[in-house]
């Protein structure tokens, strides 16, 4: 039950965090997916470096190879997914992004061996049905241009991220992934940040709530990780998108419509439901 609270947790961290990174984006703030996507890691190593030194043993690194791979891969999502953000609406990022967790239970197919009961995928399917709902707003579809690939990408780079963040749980704690992650990932966006610095004090204060919200959502989600499978993973992972939609509302003035509240509802039956009757352990 925990797990499942982590990982709610981490949808309501993670879902704040991108509607800031969307606000910091627009014009008259200053910042750019690079700029944001720097300041998260380096935000992100500090606040590892000052845990590590509160709580002995803490930092216990053991996979290089996998928590190096994980890094590169969250470096290029976090990239990816900032620079869509900055580029087309929350909404279609986030239903684009949130793909992720149906290609990363295909993987663990091979990966794990995982075999999600017809639960899990019935849930899966009315969890991404009731997302499409909420973030597609009713529309007929989605045009494709840089920043729906860019989504696209980093949907595919989450999924190589999170079966990497399931097989190393097996060796490595969530905060020495975390600290890999921001370590590795910071060469990837380094080189998308080289234009000036915005000033303000507001601007870099909600950048820096920005990055605080992104290392509690990295800390929940590796820690769930390491309990429950990838698919039923997948299935509270589709709250997202929901805490997404639900906090734009007051904080960017989106709007809400009737087919949006149906898929709120669809979504948390959904997620209830797979809870419930899709657990199934590995072969």
């Amino acid at each position: 039950m925990m797990a499942r609270a982590e990982l709610a947790g981490s949808a309501l961290c993670f879902g704040l965090m991108a509607i800031l990174a969307r606000k910091l984006t627009l014009p008259g703030m200053g910042f750019t997916a690079g700029h944001l996507s720097v300041l998260r890691f380096l935000v992100g190593i500090l606040l590892s470096l000052a845990a590590f030194g509160l709580i002995p043993g803490l930092y216990r690194p053991s996979n290089y190879r996998l928590l190096v791979t994980r890094g590169l891969s969250g470096g290029a999502v976090v990239a990816l997914y900032f620079y869509a953000l900055a580029h087309i609406p929350a909404g279609e990022a986030g239903i684009l992004y949130n793909m992720f967790p149906v290609i990363a239970v295909a993987l663990s197919l091979v990966v794990f061996k995982e075999r999600p009961t017809i639960h899990l995928w019935l849930a899966i399917l009315a969890a991404s049905l009731g997302v499409v709902l909420v973030l597609g707003q009713g529309h007929a579809g989605l045009a494709f241009g840089r920043g729906e690939l860019a989504a696209l990408a980093a949907a595919v780079f989450a999924a190589l991220s999170a079966n990497a963040i399931r097989a190393v749980r097996h060796t490595d704690n969530a905060s020495t992934i975390y600290f890999f992650f921001c370590l590795a990932g910071l060469p990837v966006v380094l080189p998308f940040a080289l234009t000036a610095l915005p000033g303000g004090l507001l601007p870099w204060a909600l950048a820096i709530l920005m990055s605080l919200l992104a290392y509690g959502g990295q800390i929940l989600m590796s820690r769930a990780y390491g309990t429950l499978s990838v698919a039923e993973a997948a299935v509270w992972l589709q709250l997202l998108p929901i805490v997404q939609y639900l906090m734009a509302v007051p904080l960017l003035g989106e709007r809400v419509t009737g087919p949006g509240l149906g898929g709120v509802l669809l979504t948390v039956v959904a997620v209830a439901y797979g809870t419930v009757l899709g657990s199934r352990g590995r072969a």
